[in-house]
């Protein structure tokens, strides 16, 4: 077993390196691939382009060559990782995506509930229909900014597929709900297809409403008849719903629908490994960051630090994955133990009291060391070097469905959720300045800058910076990947401090909130 382990874990640490094995070339399966691997549409790159960017020794960085492509002069960089993997599997998108107002009295989506700016893209699944395919007529549409990073692990195939896809789902998501959106103060259904209890109503269904409030008396007194002019009674729904709850689940389920997507798929197409993501959604006033995984986003404003998304790892989630095994067992396969232990628990400590603890606790105690608590634990490691079932070391993300323990026949999977925690910002609530902005990064920036360097970093650079120069933004994002991945030193990438630099992908966005302030 422990031999096992720690082939797992190089595994993970290292890479999946060049050869048929990390699922992204031709030669790693003999099904299609679902998309073909790129580095983002809006950054414009030629094929020569795209394969110069891959070079692992010096690391080139890739910003926008014009700030138009991207909504609120948004300012973008990446770079490639030095070495761990053949191909950058870090993948982003950013859209801005007009949804088609459903018609009152419809209780299924439009065939064509949405678009996009740019046209359709290949194999989307009619996600994104044509242009003429939508109504000219945007007065009735609802329309929302999107940006989006994805952390592809064990190669960069479920990436390119979340990239190209979960904005879609999003939108389909959002559809539904578009009517309840665009009506202030309306309260939802209490079941999908039900229409909300308000003029929207047919007259078959506001009939039915008023029949059922009469025989339960809550149109007026006991027996009295009903008015036909009365509000209906309320006794269908269950609670009252905000909007902004209706965009977190619409969000929530888009994660869930494009993971069971990714796992049906799999079975066509040569979609390899697994991706964590991180998205922001601007709507209706609000800005919404769903992540699952360990990239981070925060918000800098006034040189004050907002986070905006707490990293998901073994750590952060030990009790999660703890409770699944206690309640579970067969899913470690006889081979794993679901408590923790301050070390590896030897043989000759049986009989013997150590430190433990499990899901129910957030302390530590003391229990006698028995013979299954032998196994090999749940989640080892500390820090970046704990890992789940000896194999993974972030908890959320999307794909992973056949990613199993080395040489063993047991899935991670059960373990690894694809649902994000979404959190709100009220973006029309607030003042923002030029220098106010959001950062979106993958752990590639993190693992090296704290969010006070981010912070400080971004803030001295926007303010060293001509107010109306567009570039600004890319710039600060080029400079922060620049100070993430630092300069080849003796063989190794050396930060401030002569510290040492990130040897990850790194991709950055930096979006200036002041155009959120700005109507539509």
């Amino acid at each position: 077993m422990l031999t096992r382990v720690k082939s797992a874990v190089a595994s993970f640490m290292g890479g999946v390196m060049a050869g048929a094995s990390n699922g992204d070339q031709p030669g790693g399966s003999d099904l299609p691939l679902k998309f073909p691997y790129s580095r983002p549409e809006f950054l414009g790159l030629s094929p020569d382009e795209i394969e110069c960017s891959a070079d692992h020794i010096s690391r080139p960085i890739l910003i926008l060559k014009e700030t138009k492509r991207l909504p609120w002069s948004t300012g973008y960089a990446e770079v490639i990782n030095a070495g761990k993997s053949t191909l950058n599997e870090d993948q982003a998108c950013c859209e801005v995506m007009m949804i088609r107002r459903r018609s009152p009295g419809s209780s299924t989506p439009n065939r064509t509930p949405m678009s996009s700016r740019r046209s359709s893209l290949p194999n989307g699944e009619g996600l994104c229909p044509r242009e003429n395919q939508v109504s000219q007529d945007t007065s009735d549409n609802l329309t929302f900014n999107y940006w989006a990073l994805f952390d592809g692990h064990a190669g960069s195939g479920a990436a390119v597929v979340a990239s190209r896809l979960l904005q879609h789902h999003i939108a389909m998501h959002l559809h539904v709900v578009t009517e309840i959106l665009c009506t202030p103060n309306q309260l939802p259904p209490t079941c999908l297809g039900e229409e909300p209890v308000n003029h929207h109503l047919t007259p078959k269904s506001q009939n039915a409403l008023t029949r059922a409030a009469s025989l339960r008396g809550a149109a007026g007194a006991p027996g009295a008849p009903a008015s036909p002019c009365a509000q209906p009674t309320r006794f269908f729904i269950e609670k009252k719903v905000s909007n902004e709850s209706l965009v977190v689940g619409a969000i929530e389920n888009a994660f869930k629908d494009l993971d069971s997507q990714i796992e049906k798929e799999k079975a066509v197409f040569n979609i390899s490994g697994g991706c964590t993501a991180l998205v922001a959604v601007c709507l209706l006033g609000k800005l919404y960051v769903g992540n699952a995984g360990d990239s981070r986003a925060i918000i800098i404003r006034a040189g004050e630090v907002i986070p905006m998304s707490a990293e998901f790892t073994p750590e952060s989630e030990r009790q999660r994955l703890q409770f699944l095994a206690y309640m579970q067992p067969h899913l470690l396969g006889n081979e794993f133990t679901h408590l923790e232990f301050p070390r590896r628990v030897q043989r000759k400590e049986v009989g013997k009291r150590m430190l433990y603890r499990d899901f129910t606790m957030s302390g530590w105690a003391y229990k006698t060391i028995e013979d299954d608590d032998l196994k090999f634990p749940l989640i080892y490691g500390e820090g970046k070097k704990a890992r789940v079932l000896a194999t993974i070391g972030v908890t959320r993300g999307l794909g992973d469905q056949d990613l199993k323990v080395h040489d063993s026949n047991i899935y991670i999977k059960p373990f690894l959720s694809c649902c994000p925690e979404v959190r709100v910002y009220p973006l029309t609530q607030c003042e923002h300045g030029a220098d106010d902005v959001l950062v979106m990064g993958t752990d590639g920036l993190w693992d090296v800058l704290s969010n006070q360097e981010v912070s400080e970093a971004v803030t001295c650079f926007l303010a060293n910076c001509d107010p109306d120069d567009q570039h600004r933004y890319t710039m600060a994002a080029q400079d922060l990947v620049m100070r993430a991945r630092g300069v080849l030193k003796d063989r190794g990438w050396r930060i401030s401090n002569d510290r040492l630099g990130s040897g990850d992908d790194i991709s950055v966005y930096i979006i200036p909130l002041m155009y959120g302030n700005r109507p539509k």
